[in-house]
């Protein structure tokens, strides 16, 4: 296991309760920044993956607000603005702690295009919220202003809502597999990647989406031919029954037993399930690879096989 693709979480690159500056984030990512050099340094070749929703959520709530002032970004093009924030504070943390351990690495942050069909079901019913909560009279003010689709959510107010579909191909993806080739760290379909749909004459033109930035993680590894998918999240292991006296912490399972646990309804849509949906997906894909679902902290001891929760064949 040499090459692995590595999906940040939010934890990673911002802590809960803390404001929501610049300053506050590169100080985050200066943290995550320590495991993954950890990794680097045990002689893995790494290509990082990140999501950017409390990121992207406040890029429009900028843009929206300063309406008056300067015209409003779509939500494709605030997209790309935070793979630019997020990747320059990744670059700013790891290479800072590369340098510190004598590790001649350069970090570079490719803004990724990733296509998906304009007929996927998905798009039929949004239901990715994005952005703040709204009275109701204000969302249906805003839905006949802008057209956008509002929803309740759960009790605690309206919210826009976007599709999320599902990820057919990385355009950037060459470029990436020559950033790898010679010897950069590569940072990659930052948020999911920016949604494009391909009109009929071959061009791309942005749409308003977010696609799962684990499911795009894992289009990411097969297309780099990568060993394992690294998939960081907020607790150590997977689990049967979570939060309930009889939890049983999963460590090492099959694509049939993790396809078994998914039928059984064991997974929260939106939180562990898409993790699950990746990391299976990927398991698949080809003989010998794996996937882990484990805490940052925990990364390392994953890849040696004594923490987190494996996937394979």
């Amino acid at each position: 296991m040499s090459k692995i693709v590595i999906a940040l979480g939010g934890n990673a690159l911002q802590e809960a309760g803390k404001p929501a500056t610049a300053e506050a984030e590169l100080a985050v990512v200066e943290k995550t920044a320590a495991y993954i050099a950890d990794i680097i340094e045990k002689g893995y070749d790494v290509v990082l993956a990140h999501g950017n929703g409390p990121q992207v959520g406040r890029i429009v709530l900028q843009n929206e607000y300063a309406d008056a002032i300067t015209p409003a970004m779509p939500f494709d093009v605030c997209g790309a603005m935070s793979q630019g924030m997020i990747g320059y504070h990744i670059q700013q943390g790891l290479s800072k702690l590369l340098r510190a351990r004598g590790i001649d690495k350069q970090v570079v942050t490719l803004v990724t295009q990733v296509v998906v069909d304009q007929n996927d079901p998905k798009f039929l019913d949004p239901s990715k919220p994005i952005g703040p909560f709204y009275k109701e009279d204000e969302a249906k003010a805003i839905a006949a202003d802008k057209g956008y689709v509002m929803k309740e959510d759960a009790g605690r107010g309206w919210r826009r809502v976007v599709a999320s579909p599902m990820p057919v191909s990385i355009v950037e993806i060459d470029a990436v597999r020559a950033l790898i080739d010679a010897g950069f760290i590569a940072i990659t379909v930052g948020g999911g990647g920016i949604p494009v749909v391909c009109g009929a004459d071959g061009n791309l033109t942005g749409t308003a989406a977010v696609i799962d930035k684990d499911l795009a993680s894992e289009k990411l590894a097969e297309d780099v031919d990568a060993d394992a998918l690294v998939i960081l999240t907020a607790v150590e292991k997977v689990c049967l029954n979570y939060n309930k006296p009889d939890q049983k912490d999963l460590d090492r399972i099959t694509v049939n037993e993790a396809k078994q646990y998914m039928a059984e309804g064991h997974f929260a849509p939106g939180s562990m399930l898409p993790k699950i949906e990746a990391a299976v997906k990927f398991a698949e894909s080809k003989a010998g690879r794996a996937a882990i679902i484990t805490s940052l902290d925990k990364a390392v001891d994953a890849l040696a096989g004594t923490a987190g929760t494996t996937i394979v064949q």
